[in-house]
């Protein structure tokens, strides 16, 4: 007599069916266009759980950027204020602060605006 596996396979087709739900027409309904699209769902769910790191990164670096020309400094100048004043805030706070703070995002700029200073006086002392 063949064995089957049937319990096994039809737990496996079923726990793919329910992986799909939600999707559209056959994609919900037939286990080889189900298994094929949730195999590309979690591709792309696995890629984008990176890309979205990236991407709040540029939206933070974007709104520091608006929030420091709006006070007379680029972002880049910015950024080597609040390292040479050893400020350990990172970009999400410092843009959070821009974006709904603005006399706390002001003092940051004083901070790195008097830390660039000092940093030029002791290159041209030396």
């Amino acid at each position: 007599m063949r064995v089957t596996n049937a319990p096994a396979s039809r737990k496996r087709r079923n726990r793919m069916l329910q992986a799909a739900k939600g999707f559209r027409l056959k994609r919900s309904k037939l286990y080889r266009y189900a298994s094929d699209a949730v195999d590309h769902g979690r591709q792309y769910a696995y890629r984008d759980r990176r890309v979205k790191k990236r991407t709040f990164r540029y939206l933070w670096q974007a709104r520091i950027n608006a929030a420091a020309r709006t006070a007379g400094m680029t972002y880049s100048r910015f950024i080597e204020g609040l390292k040479a004043a050893q400020c350990e805030l990172d970009r999400k706070i410092i843009a959070d602060l821009a974006a709904t703070d603005a006399a706390a995002f002001g003092e940051l700029i004083k901070l790195a605006q008097d830390a660039l200073k000092t940093k030029a006086a002791k290159v041209a002392k030396a």
